[in-house]
């Protein structure tokens, strides 16, 4: 099961602070952790909403409207995510548990959401050709 773990932004990292080489440090232990164990599937950092767009769409149709940031931390922004792929919900939390947390930054919040499994993902025809083959090659192989 694939989770996203979605750590909001705060009023620090929206203004572009850097949070203590102890945190950075920890940050780092947790994710070749999570690595390790091949759990960890993506791990990004947002810039501040002040580099971003918001596309609204009116309810009944029309042009949509281009906003600039900066945004609102209250609007629960998101200053970095994880994708991590586990066996249970469980699991899951007990990572998103196991993550450090800067104490001296004021409220700290992660969002932990399943991610939903597509039946087929769009893929480009020569990657599965490839791996077509490398299947083809892989029963020849057992074979022998």
């Amino acid at each position: 099961m694939r989770f996203l773990l979605m750590i909001k932004a705060t009023e620090y990292s929206e203004a572009g602070l850097a949070d203590g080489k102890d945190y950075h440090e920890a940050m780092i232990s947790y994710k070749k952790a999570l690595a390790k164990k091949g759990a960890l599937l993506a791990d990004e950092e947002l810039q501040p909403s002040s580099t971003g767009l918001r596309i609204t769409y009116p309810n009944k149709g029309g042009k949509p409207q281009v906003l600039a940031g900066p945004f609102p931390v209250n609007q629960e922004l998101i200053m970095e995510y994880m994708l991590i792929n586990v066996s249970t919900e469980d699991e899951a939390l007990n990572w998103a548990l196991k993550m450090p947390v800067p104490r001296v930054r004021g409220d700290y919040e992660i969002e932990l959401r399943r991610l939903k499994e597509k039946l087929e993902s769009i893929q480009d025809p020569r990657i599965k050709a490839m791996e077509a083959s490398l299947q083809e090659q892989l029963t020849i192989l057992k074979k022998i």
